[in-house]
């Protein structure tokens, strides 16, 4: 029971020193630089989507059905919360 108890507490304890946000894990790359220029958000956010694909590669170069189902339709923050705790997955609610 110990052992059992103690594997919980020790997972709880990873999972939660390894939760960021996109956005504090790129920060920590460039600063707010990293994603937006002059390290402000743009009114449309079209940098900040050029700045992921750069990166990244653009949704039908990317691992997962769901992206390539969804190339030309939708952009990366469309689904990526970047400055919250959140999954991707949970913004299909929005549209499906």
């Amino acid at each position: 029971m110990l052992k059992v108890l103690g594997l919980t507490v020790l997972l709880s304890f990873s999972a939660a020193a390894t939760a960021a946000s996109v956005a504090d894990t790129h920060t920590e790359m460039a600063g707010c630089e990293s994603c937006h220029a002059d390290g402000a958000p743009s009114s449309d956010m079209a940098f900040e989507n050029e700045a992921c694909i750069t990166c990244h590669g653009s949704l039908k170069e990317l691992e997962g059905e769901m992206h390539t189902q969804h190339d030309g339709i939708i952009t990366c923050s469309d689904c990526h919360v970047v400055h919250e705790e959140a999954s991707a997955n949970d913004s299909c609610a929005n549209c499906h």
